[in-house]
């Protein structure tokens, strides 16, 4: 029974790693109160710069690609030691100890944890995603339509409903966490889509 608390935990304290916060220590910025108030690659991107969002973006992606593919490595018997160490880390970037519990809304996280899982999968969503995306005009939708379906998608392929049981909580967190951009987006004040692409053309002239 050791597996299970072992992946978990190795998921976990990967996930808490927090590249965001990292980089705005060194940058003198406070992104819990500035920008999206949040400790991920979009903050980043947007507090920050471009060029640093994309880098925080890669690593907070290789970091729960990496808790996956340990996690299996580690136990390639136990047939859910991946899918346990993925969900871990999709928490602890969420909620990292180590930051009060105050972390990212863990869509970076959950692009690593599908690609090392299957990249089938991931490409799908990402299509779809971004398809949903341009229709609705926010940039959410990407994240939180991946995040409603991967749960259904991957039981579905691997015909197991445990596999669907432990990548429920940790998606539908994240769908919670985007709760503010919900509200922006009721409000008329959440960035569209259409607003950033306007912004990046005249940026360019």
């Amino acid at each position: 029974m050791y597996k299970i608390p072992t992946v978990l935990l190795l998921g976990y304290l990967l996930g808490c790693i927090n590249p965001a916060w990292i980089i705005s220590k060194f940058k003198k910025k406070e992104l819990r109160s500035e920008g999206t108030k949040n400790l991920g690659a979009t903050n980043v991107f947007l507090t920050i710069g471009k060029s640093i969002g994309v880098i925080v973006m890669i690593l907070d992606i290789t970091k729960a690609f990496a808790a996956v593919t340990i996690a299996k490595l580690l136990f390639p018997q136990f047939a859910y030691a991946g899918v346990l160490a993925g969900a871990a880390a999709m928490l602890g970037h969420m909620f990292p100890f180590s930051l009060g519990f105050k972390g990212g809304k863990g869509s970076s996280c959950l692009a690593g944890v599908v690609i090392a899982l299957d990249v089938r999968i991931f490409f799908v969503l990402l299509l779809l995603g971004i398809a949903l995306s341009f229709v609705i005009n926010y940039p959410w939708a990407l994240p939180v339509s991946a995040a409603g379906l991967f749960p259904f998608a991957y039981g579905i392929s691997t015909q197991s409903s445990m596999n669907f049981a432990i990548l429920l909580f940790p998606c539908m967190c994240l769908i919670f966490k985007h709760t503010e951009n919900f509200r922006r987006a009721l409000a008329g004040t959440e960035q569209t889509v259409s607003g950033y692409l306007k912004r990046s053309n005249h940026e360019k002239l």
